[in-house]
């Protein structure tokens, strides 16, 4: 597949929508949409048998989602993935991280986007000062036990794909 043409549909700070117009190996034409969003990062914070994880609406689908902390800063999309993790970790828990473990990257959503998304596991765990952005004043923090995140898993109570395969990444 050969791509003949580009163009930019919509864009705002967060996200791009790409269209590209295409040739295929037999000659017909096709069409291709996808997102292009800044890398993120997504932090499984363990320490001492106890897991943190977030709450938050997610407008898309109206309802509030048990979570991994993760985002991505669309201000600074080159920044190291470290330091992003460490950042967003910061942002949303107000935990520091004494070590951070890179776990392998995933992509949210390959037919649709090519975000790709860095996971990192946490220790040593001290608190701090959370600094939710605006969007994120109504984020819920809370610490569980191993046991109950395995629970939440299994039983379907954590939706987020990204989040329960970094479980799985951050337990095997």
């Amino acid at each position: 597949m050969r791509v003949v043409g580009t163009r930019v549909v919509y864009e705002n700070r967060w996200m791009r929508l790409r269209e590209d117009r295409l040739e295929r190996e037999d000659g017909t034409p096709g069409l291709y949409g996808f997102i292009e969003m800044a890398p993120a990062a997504l932090i499984v914070p363990i320490d001492d048998g106890h897991v943190w994880l977030i709450e938050q609406h997610r407008h898309p689908l109206g309802e509030r989602f048990w979570e991994f902390p993760q985002g991505a800063w669309e201000h600074d999309p080159t920044a190291a993935p470290e330091v992003l993790a460490r950042g967003e970790l910061a942002e949303e828990t107000g935990l520091r991280a004494a070590g951070m473990v890179h776990l392998g990257h995933l992509f949210f959503m390959p037919g649709l986007s090519r975000q790709r998304v860095d996971i990192w596991r946490a220790t040593g765990l001290e608190p701090g000062e959370q600094a939710l952005e605006a969007t994120e004043q109504d984020l819920v923090v809370r610490r569980f036990t191993v046991d109950e995140v395995d629970r939440m898993v299994r039983e379907n109570e954590i939706r987020d794909a990204a989040s329960v395969a970094a479980w799985h990444l951050a337990t095997r």
